[in-house]
């Protein structure tokens, strides 16, 4: 089953032009949910948008089956974009969908929105054979997964899905993303004058320094990192800073060696602040679920047989990042990310591979329409 390349780039091209920064969905959801329903699909806007506070809610599109016996699949993809993502310009340059202005192109993840319009027009011009099939596009994406994060599961029925999310070409699976946890540290020290009196203060920054040379940073194992984000705190050079404020980070594949890591980072802030006679606040912010699958695993299996009928070799990668794929997955929705050909994501810089676009579509469409072998 083959894309029609025109209509999808013509697709993409729409979807693009209609501006949808982050907390700003209102006018694609409108669009989006016009277009699955003219198509005969059952739409659905749950209550996130009450919920975060963003622009729409997300959408739950059912496009239902021919065969009862097939499994339930699901697929998503974001309706927002990261900034500056307003009044953008798509055009065709050689291989490439390119913005032509100073904005983003919106390829993340208006080019998986687009394919997922034109892989029903194909299912329904082909007249295949598949189980009930869901789309769920989310809003704030690039806000932290909020919209996933506030997903109404009891619209989705689906037994497994894919998220089409990921950069590199058609046939890319991302098979596992790490846990995350993010952390918010506070050094509170003592001001004094820093020329007259200096050994009256407690240098917020010189606790805060000393906590961050105690702990491990960066790439701690194969499975795991950390990171220092932001770190701000002083005023003038005549005083002692009294107050320190640090953001920082922590991944991992395996939650056990997320907690540890998050453990060490915390307790080099309050040794480093007892030390020095300072004290430290460390508010700990669990942002997302990991996921972890085996090529064994149906998910996988079913993408893998799907490439290999399509003559695209399939990959299996770990991802450094998470997505919608974590959330869903947390939600017992065994998922994995596909990689849908675009480029250079938030940036202006951003583009999209025609030649790897134009398959997504019929990938999606043979996952769903060939079940995978049994074993």
């Amino acid at each position: 089953m083959m894309a029609n390349q025109e209509r999808l780039i013509q697709e993409f091209i729409e979807l693009v032009q209609i501006d949808s920064e982050t907390k700003h969905e209102a006018k694609i959801a409108d669009v989006i949910k016009r277009k699955f329903q003219e198509l005969g699909l059952e739409t659905k806007e749950d209550n996130a948008k009450s919920l975060t506070g963003h622009g729409a809610g997300n959408l739950v599109c059912t496009l239902k089956g021919t065969d009862s016996t097939k499994p339930v699949i699901y697929f998503t993809a974001h309706m927002d974009t990261v900034e500056p993502g307003k009044g953008i310009e798509p055009e065709v340059q050689d291989d490439y969908i390119v913005s032509m202005g100073e904005t983003i192109l919106g390829a993340d993840d208006k080019a998986g929105i687009a394919s997922m319009l034109e892989m029903v027009k194909v299912l329904q011009e082909e007249e295949a054979s598949y189980g009930d099939i869901q789309f769920i596009i989310t809003v704030g994406e690039e806000s932290g997964l909020v919209g996933a994060k506030h997903l109404d599961t009891g619209l989705v029925h689906a037994d497994m899905g894919y998220a089409l999310d990921s950069d590199g070409p058609v046939g890319t699976l991302v098979t596992a993303a790490p846990y995350q946890t993010k952390m918010h540290a506070a050094i509170y020290g003592k001001k004094a004058h820093a020329g007259v009196e200096p050994e009256k203060g407690i240098s917020a920054i010189s606790v805060a320094s000393k906590a961050i040379t105690k702990m491990p940073l960066g790439r701690i194992d194969e499975e795991t990192t950390a990171n220092i984000g932001s770190f701000a705190g002083g005023t003038q050079t005549n005083v002692v800073c009294d107050e320190v404020v640090i953001s920082a980070e922590a991944r991992s594949f395996k939650p056990d060696k997320l907690s540890r890591q998050v453990a060490a980072m915390r307790e080099a802030f309050e040794e480093a602040a007892e030390e020095m006679d300072a004290q430290a606040s460390v508010d700990i912010q669990p942002m997302y679920e990991g996921y972890v699958l085996a090529e064994s695993d149906n998910v996988v299996q079913r993408a893998v047989q799907a490439a290999h009928r399509l003559d695209v070799e399939p990959r299996t990668v770990r991802s450094g990042g998470g997505s919608d794929a974590n959330v869903i997955s947390s939600y017992g929705i065994p998922t994995i990310n596909l990689g849908v050909g675009y480029e250079n994501i938030h940036t202006t810089e951003e583009r999209l591979l025609i030649r790897e676009f134009v398959k997504v579509p019929a990938f999606m469409a043979a996952i769903v329409t060939e079940p995978a072998e049994e074993e």
